[in-house]
């Protein structure tokens, strides 16, 4: 256990360190540009840049070295990870300010100032900013969990009944979202700091679950008229989608514009993986499944082939077990574990099939036993599944029913929540889990 945790922070400190360096040296690229840019003309300008990228790389590597800044990896933005920082930007600097004074890189006084200054304030401020930005989703993925895990209900009655019913209620880790009565005059009382809600008909409760987010259940007190309903489910109250028809517009433009890039970008990768997944048994490249996505409709979903050609020669689905998985091949091994295996999946999100938050779509031979335990699953055919979830980072892979079951709970939490700043702060967790080396 403790052998895994330490090669997770490992896998995670060289990514930092590789990260900081990258930002450092982009840093440095544009200050010396926008000395160019307030200048005249420079001489051999194209040598210096190389030559001004060469001494940064250089004396960011000795900062990081001398700092250890890179291995703070699980405090980010603390005084002490900062200082760190700022101290690896200073030694940063005390090599670039040394090759001004030695005639190295031959500028101006005054924008050889220009060019300390910019790249100091620059690089610090790239840094700073990265670290201040995980720290707030970190924070954020530690708010939303905890809401997630938190099974909201209401309570049914105004009595004394109810009253203790809600108290219990609570201490069993439930939020209150409120209580219920058929009293008018009742209506919009305030209970232990509850708001009390008319229940006059079923649409009530439908206008219920979309008012307040979504309710898991509602409770009965013995001495309630409707007893014989005590501890029953709200599971049948349509969980509806919080997304506006405005929010939709952008996810979909936002889909579309990031599919097209990355599928460009990625265009050399996508190519030597295809490559080495044929070269290893001469099986096709590309897998495609048949999955249930928007409105219940089926789509083949693509993946690069991660596993043998026979992997369900058995006949009947199996799920993935993990790394140790006998039927991955050696380079679908390597193309899990760095979630590559997943990068043809750009092209479903640019056909439409999925986006890039969602909820994780599953094999209909699933679905089934899903909807067997909890028929909500139907409640995520109003949007398109996703290439990861907010379920995923919680959840992990799912590799048992069980799993399942607790990623739709999740799921639907999401559902209700759904917005375009929600699919921001995913992202950027999912962003945050990978760079970290965090399996899933």
């Amino acid at each position: 256990m403790d052998r895994t945790v330490n090669s997770k922070r490992q896998v995670s400190a060289r990514i930092i360190f590789l990260q900081d360096m990258f930002l450092s040296l982009l840093a440095s690229l544009l200050s010396v540009l926008l000395v160019r840019w307030v200048s005249e003309p420079i001489p051999g300008f194209t040598f210096l840049v190389l030559k001004w990228l060469g001494v940064s790389a250089a004396g960011t590597l000795a900062g990081l070295l001398l700092s250890q800044s890179y291995k703070d990896v699980h405090r980010f933005a603390t005084v002490r990870s900062m200082g760190k920082t700022i101290f690896m930007v200073l030694i940063k600097e005390s090599f670039l300010v040394a090759i001004l004074v030695f005639g190295v890189i031959r500028m101006s006084a005054a924008h050889s100032v220009l060019a300390i200054l910019s790249d100091f304030i620059m690089t610090g401020a790239v840094l700073a900013y990265l670290r201040l930005s995980a720290r707030l989703l970190l924070k954020t993925k530690t708010d939303v969990r905890t809401s997630a895990q938190s099974r909201s209900a209401l309570v049914y009655g105004t009595n004394d009944d109810a009253v203790a019913l809600a108290e219990e209620l609570e201490r069993e880790g439930y939020s209150i979202a409120g209580f219920l009565t058929r009293e008018p005059e009742m209506a919009g009382r305030v209970i232990l700091d509850h708001v009390v809600y008319l229940y006059s008909s079923e649409q009530d409760l439908s206008r219920l679950q979309w008012q307040l987010g979504g309710i898991d259940g509602i409770f009965f007190p013995k001495s309630a008229d409707f007893s014989s309903h005590e501890g029953s489910s709200m599971d049948e109250t349509p969980q509806k989608d919080g997304m506006s028809l405005l929010g939709h517009a952008v996810k979909r433009s936002f889909d579309i514009g990031l599919s097209s890039l990355l599928l460009l970008v990625f265009s050399p990768v996508i190519a030597v993986c295809a490559l080495l997944v044929r070269r290893e048994d001469g099986g096709p490249a590309i897998y495609a499944q048949e999955r249930v996505g928007r409105g219940g409709v089926p789509f083949k979903i693509y993946k690069f082939r991660s596993m043998r050609m026979d992997a369900e020669a058995q006949g009947s689905p199996a799920l993935y077990s993990g790394e140790d998985d006998p039927r991955l091949t050696s380079i679908g091994r390597f193309l899990r574990a760095h979630h590559l295996d997943e990068l043809p999946q750009l092209w479903n999100v640019l056909r439409g099939d999925m986006s890039f938050i969602g909820y994780r779509p599953e094999r209909q031979y699933y679905i089934d036993r899903i909807m067997a335990c909890n028929a909500r699953y139907r409640y995520l055919y109003q949007i398109r599944p996703g290439v990861t979830s907010y379920a995923t980072l919680y959840n992990g892979y799912t590799d048992s029913l069980d799993k399942m079951l607790t990623r739709l709970d999740l799921d639907l939490y999401y559902l209700r929540n759904h917005s375009v700043w929600f699919d921001i702060k995913v992202l950027g967790l999912t962003f945050l889990s990978i760079i970290s080396g965090k399996k899933f």
